[in-house]
């Protein structure tokens, strides 16, 4: 006799528990799939009835995976991905908006040197920005793609690289032409994640320079005030390719300061890709 297949379970009991497996907990992704926690508790308990096997330890702050949920996570989805990806591809009408919210610097310095490209690979998309200044101002926007600083592991986020931060001292020609040594000039400081001037001296064992008589609270307003020859920037090589290439800025050292953080672009994972997500993404990442 042939052996009896079995069933697969309903759809949504897999997309409660991937979402409670990822958050873990049934009231958070209650709140994420738009229903009651009971319904979340009563769709889970079914699905495990029906695979024979306890996928959740319940705990008084929450759920943990068990062993059998742990090894079968990863299958969910992979299998969820690949569902929402081709239905996006075959099925879903081109996308004619898409929002970005990034910080004003790396809107001028990076996606803005791109936008050509951008447009002849998606020329029916508009693009709209948010500026952000703080991480938390993200949790107040309702956007495709965020563009973070940090290791790219944002808790129900997907994220690729753009660019990891090298930073080295950069300074106008003008300034340079003084003949003077270049560590006794004047300093611009940047306020913000990346690393400092402090950092330099400490990781290049030189005793400290000069203190920095400006402070900006943009990477843009310092990289400007370098190129007018204000003082040293100690700058981000992927943000300053256009200056260094163009003359307004010359690089002072062979020497670079890199940080294990860097520029991600995110976007939720719970919401479904697009076609046009790719080209833009691609076009994002390219160096």
């Amino acid at each position: 006799m042939p052996q009896k297949t079995q069933s697969l379970p309903p759809l949504e009991w897999i997309r409660v528990f991937e979402a409670s497996a990822r958050l873990g907990s049934f009231t958070a992704a209650a709140n994420e799939l738009g229903l009651t926690q009971a319904a979340v508790s009563q769709r889970i308990k079914n699905l495990e009835l029906h695979l024979g096997a306890q996928l959740f330890s319940r705990q008084a702050r929450g759920v943990i995976l068990s062993t059998q949920g742990q090894a079968w996570l990863p299958h969910v989805q992979a299998a969820l991905a690949e569902l929402l990806h081709s239905a996006a591809n075959l099925f879903e009408q081109p996308r004619r908006k898409i929002s970005i919210a990034a910080s004003s610097s790396v809107i001028e310095l990076w996606i803005v040197p791109r936008l050509g490209d951008i447009a002849s690979r998606l020329p029916h998309v508009q693009l709209s920005f948010e500026t952000i200044q703080n991480l938390p101002d993200y949790e107040r926007l309702e956007v495709d793609f965020e563009i973070r600083f940090g290791a790219g592991n944002w808790p129900g986020r997907e994220a690729i690289q753009l660019f990891t931060e090298e930073l080295t001292p950069l300074a106008s020609p003008s300034l340079l032409g003084t003949g003077a040594n270049w560590q006794d000039q004047p300093r611009i400081a940047t306020s913000g994640p990346r690393l400092g001037w402090r950092d330099w001296s400490n990781a290049a064992a030189e005793p400290p320079g000069p203190t920095p008589l400006l402070r900006f609270d943009t990477f843009a307003q310092s990289l400007r005030a370098a190129e007018a020859g204000a003082g040293v920037l100690l700058g981000s090589l992927a943000l300053c390719t256009g200056a260094i290439a163009a003359g307004r800025l010359k690089r002072l050292t062979d020497r670079t300061l890199h940080m294990e953080a860097g520029y991600w672009i995110s976007w939720a994972r719970s919401h479904p890709a697009f076609a046009e997500q790719r080209d833009l993404v691609d076009c994002l990442a390219r160096p």
